[in-house]
């Protein structure tokens, strides 16, 4: 772990934006915001010092993490409440304390700049450490252990489908066969294959050719798609009327769940002919942003972490529509949000 204190390590993406989404919803006495990714803090920061009445419940996988926002939130006493859970356990955590729903979700989605930062995590691939790539590193398989353990066509899969890699294939035989000779345990060995197996001509086109490798990796590691197409319905559930999320996503899968999700509760769900819409289809969510937001000029020269970003927000208008049965409807509004073939741990397909 550095020695440099919390804050001069981490530099919030888009704070200032997401505090002014996500204010209106918290001016209340006692008003609830989550932050689902708390990674160093800083947003949860940002958002405690300009809504003085809200408590926030940060959520993390990565114990480091909770560790070292604990310090930098220290001041807000139990303003700030530390948790050990991934995202899509939401419910679960906010219902063990006693918390029926939240009046802000914020979800900063995937590697943060302490995961990336740590060397021997093995997520940065300019850097040799060995390959565990895991957010919680008390459990679950590491990177390493897909590398060698995977098949060929499942590492196929994973490279195409999480990566976006187009020598998929290529690059998955090289690895079997590599790893027949001695198995992998550290980065620079991987990043030394893909620099021999990318074609040159891609390599100067497409930038670092470990970059997808590694990409596909960590989603696979961490299960990311499919928890977060979990976590996104179970978050807008514990929204009340008047409640907003806000989710940063980093690359075109995590937005493409993001975008699908909301635009089922921001559409109407009245059949084309129908002459009257009812009131029970008529949109429960409003878009706060139009289309995806990105990091201005000034933001991205300063923080390379906000080059890519995407921004979404929603706020809820109205309650979650019942179904005959009195129950919330949620299949096809989780079904809308995933993809429709998802690798999941150990290759398998849903």
């Amino acid at each position: 772990m550095q020695d440099r204190p919390t804050a001069e390590r981490h530099t919030p993406v888009l704070r200032d934006r997401i505090v002014e989404l996500l204010a209106p919803a918290l001016h209340a006495e006692g008003a609830v915001f989550v932050d689902g990714t708390l990674g160093m803090g800083g947003h949860t920061e940002a958002v405690l010092t300009a809504c003085p009445g809200a408590i926030a419940v940060g959520i993390d996988r990565d114990t480091e993490a909770l560790t070292l926002a604990g310090e930098r939130l220290a001041p807000f006493g139990d303003r700030f409440v530390p948790v050990h859970a991934v995202y899509d356990e939401i419910p679960e955590a906010l219902a063990q304390r006693g918390i029926a729903e939240a009046q802000a979700i914020l979800f900063d989605l995937g590697v943060s700049s302490l995961q990336l930062d740590e060397a021997e995590r093995g997520f940065a691939y300019r850097m040799d450490a060995p390959l565990d790539m895991r957010m919680d590193q008390t459990t679950g398989l590491t990177a390493a252990d897909v590398l060698n353990d995977y098949g060929v066509r499942e590492l196929e899969v994973i490279l195409r489908d999480f990566g976006e890699e187009r020598f998929a294939r290529k690059i998955a035989r090289a690895l079997v066969a590599e790893r027949d000779k001695e198995p992998f345990a550290n980065s620079a060995r991987l990043v030394e294959l893909l620099q021999r197996v990318v074609p040159a001509a891609s390599q100067r086109s497409g930038g670092h050719p470990a970059k997808r490798t590694f990409q596909a990796l960590r989603i696979e590691v961490n299960a990311e798609l499919s928890v977060w197409s979990d976590a996104l319905p179970a978050a807008l559930s514990l929204l009340p009327v008047g409640g907003r999320i806000a989710v940063l996503s980093y690359h075109s899968l995590e937005d493409r769940i993001t975008k699908r999700g909301l635009a089922v509760g921001a559409t109407s769900s009245a059949p084309p002919d129908l002459p009257v819409e009812l009131p029970e289809h008529k949109p429960w969510l409003k878009l706060l942003t139009r289309g995806a937001e990105i990091a201005d000029e000034a933001e991205r020269a300063d923080n390379p972490r906000a080059t890519s970003v995407r921004l979404r927000a929603a706020e809820r208008t109205r309650a979650k529509p019942l179904s005959k049965a009195g129950h919330d409807v949620r299949n096809r509004y989780q079904n809308a949000g995933k993809p429709s073939e998802t690798t999941t741990k150990m290759g398998e397909t849903r």
